[in-house]
């Protein structure tokens, strides 16, 4: 199992971690993680970052695909794997209805036809075999609507072909992660919980695995992101992961459209949900956050003294994780999960 740096999206004020970042390519991390909401974006801190090391990958978890086209996502990983030397690694999610159209002001559609669609342009492009050329029921290139000038013409990437920058997909329905499974290198999950695998996401996972054929769990990267807090008081530590828990259960979507909620009911926490979302959305957050079992924090973080961690490891461990993505907030912690991971 290898080790990743998830840096998510910043607040008010962008500061990149540089002392955590570079200590972490020091102990051999195999990846940096910059993500995007609503904010900051998620590439231009992964360019600053690729500057400033020399070995450690470059992921993006993730870039919103509604806010970007297929061909400019495909320029925009296939620079920045250039100028790194190799390093990209493209993460790719659809955000949700809130965001796709209350910001980026495009229709949120049919997310998994959209997505089957976007990622075969990338590969198009990434093989650089002949012009692009793609007519689905989303994306139309060479565009020819009624309002088309009918002057564009198929084209080639001018960079050199670059096939083996490894896709990812975040994914949280069931659906969705079956389509990952399929189409991507890589699954980016959300509050994962190793003790849950085989009943929450094998299902999806196997039936994606199968509609590609020959695909293998060993061909595809499961990479989920835990939050890491190393202190031995372990219900203060609990404490801290609550909050985050609650906003996105609670309040990063709408009643009756909230993935996350979604997928705490699948966890078996659908009563715990009911009631985070219920004190969210009437705006009591307190209530929200006091909410959260202390199991849901256990299932999805690593908490507590160095030596609860470590026998909490050997579940991650013993899942088909192999790349996990941490979070953590002192060099101190990052350098207890290399002792412990490598």
């Amino acid at each position: 199992m290898r080790l990743g740096l998830m840096l998510g999206y910043s607040g008010s004020k962008l500061e990149l971690p540089m002392p955590l970042i570079l200590e972490a390519e020091r102990l051999g991390y195999h990846s940096v993680w910059t993500a995007e909401a609503y904010g900051s974006d998620a590439v231009s801190p992964l360019a600053w970052i690729g500057a400033r090391t020399e070995r450690i990958k470059l992921g993006t978890a993730i870039m919103q695909m509604p806010g970007r086209t297929p061909a400019n996502t495909a320029m925009t990983a296939m620079t920045l794997d250039q100028i790194s030397g190799g390093r990209m690694l493209l993460g790719l999610g659809l955000s949700g209805p809130q965001v796709v159209e209350g910001w980026h002001g495009v229709p949120y559609g049919k997310p998994l036809v959209k997505t089957r669609e976007y990622i075969e342009i990338l590969r198009k492009i990434f093989r650089r075999e002949a012009p692009l050329e793609h007519d689905g029921e989303h994306y139309h290139i060479p565009y020819h609507g009624d309002d088309a000038t009918g002057l564009g013409k198929p084209l080639k990437s001018i960079l050199a072909p670059a096939p083996n920058i490894p896709i990812y997909l975040a994914a949280i329905g069931p659906k969705n992660v079956a389509l990952a499974a399929e189409i991507a290198d890589g699954w980016l999950p959300i509050f994962f919980s190793p003790e849950l695998y085989d009943k929450v996401y094998a299902p999806s996972i196997d039936e994606g695995l199968a509609r590609a054929g020959d695909k293998t769990l060993a061909q595809f990267d499961i990479a989920p992101t835990v939050t890491v807090i190393v202190d031995d008081d372990v219900q203060s530590a609990r404490d801290r992961i609550k909050p985050q828990l609650a906003l996105y259960i609670g309040g990063m979507g709408a009643k009756g459209k909230n993935f996350y909620y979604d997928l705490a009911v699948r966890m078996g926490y659908e009563e715990a949900a009911e009631r985070i979302q219920q004190h969210y959305l009437s705006g009591n957050k307190i209530e929200a956050i006091m909410t959260v079992p202390d199991a849901m924090v256990d299932a999805v973080a690593l908490v507590g003294p160095k030596a609860r961690i470590q026998e909490r490891l050997a579940a991650w461990k013993a899942s088909p994780v192999t790349t996990l993505m941490i979070g953590v907030y002192t060099v101190d912690d990052l350098r207890t999960m290399a002792e412990l991971v490598l």
